[in-house]
């Protein structure tokens, strides 16, 4: 971990994963969905390295055999159970609210860019983490295009107001990787998140990270861990 080129203007980040550990929530609404179909729900452990990937990827993780179409029947269902409990067990991952206070006193924008649908984001930010002041809020479809696509990415960094060359992008999915490059940001793999089941070595990010308190230390907000 040697440090960015540059002195950072802002840092942007996924939230489910990256900022905030949801997978409890989320898995407990499938359970309640499962029993509702009077299905068995899968173990937890299944579960969790796909939450990164939405609602679909999680329902189909408990409806294995289940078509698309099935799926997406279920989603509007699966949602709404989320909504109605969806701050209960979500907490910041350790390190995370260390490492944005350093932000906000450094006077380094941060933002959010998530895959989340922006009526759960705006639910959800407000009860989980009122403290929280993002400089920018990008949802999954605050544009008609989402992450791996960089232009949610770009259009945080302009209503942040700052450069993406002098730009951090923070993420747990191979797809925040691609976004954060094709947006001409600094890209960070953090390997404390959900990871679909990848390995965040292969994705080509500038740097993969292990704590909160070391991308802390590369964004120059805290000390360099021992």
């Amino acid at each position: 971990m040697s440090g960015l080129p540059f002195k950072p203007e802002g840092a942007f980040f996924d939230l489910d994963g990256t900022l905030l550990d949801s997978a409890q929530d989320l898995y407990a609404a499938l359970r309640v969905l499962c029993a509702e179909q009077g299905v068995e729900p899968p173990a937890y452990e299944s579960v969790r390295p796909v939450v990164s990937r939405g609602s679909r990827a999680i329902i189909g993780s408990g409806f294995p055999g289940a078509s698309a179409d099935d799926i997406l029947k279920l989603v509007p269902r699966y949602l709404a159970i989320y909504e109605a409990a969806m701050a209960d067990g979500t907490v910041p991952f350790e390190g995370v609210e260390a490492m944005l206070a350093g932000l906000d006193a450094a006077g380094i924008r941060w933002g959010i860019v998530t895959n989340k649908p922006g009526f759960l984001t705006d639910a959800l930010l407000p009860q989980a983490m009122p403290h929280w002041k993002p400089a920018a809020v990008v949802s999954g479809d605050t544009l008609p295009v989402k992450k791996p696509d960089p232009a949610p990415v770009l259009h945080a960094c302009a209503l942040a107001g700052c450069d993406p060359s002098r730009s951090v992008f923070v993420g747990d999915d191979r797809r925040d990787i691609l976004a954060g490059h094709a947006a001409g940001l600094f890209t960070v793999a953090v390997r404390w998140g959900y990871l679909d089941g990848g390995d965040p070595d292969s994705w080509g990010a500038d740097a993969v990270l292990d704590t909160a308190d070391e991308l802390a230390a590369l964004l120059g907000v805290g000390e360099v861990p021992a």
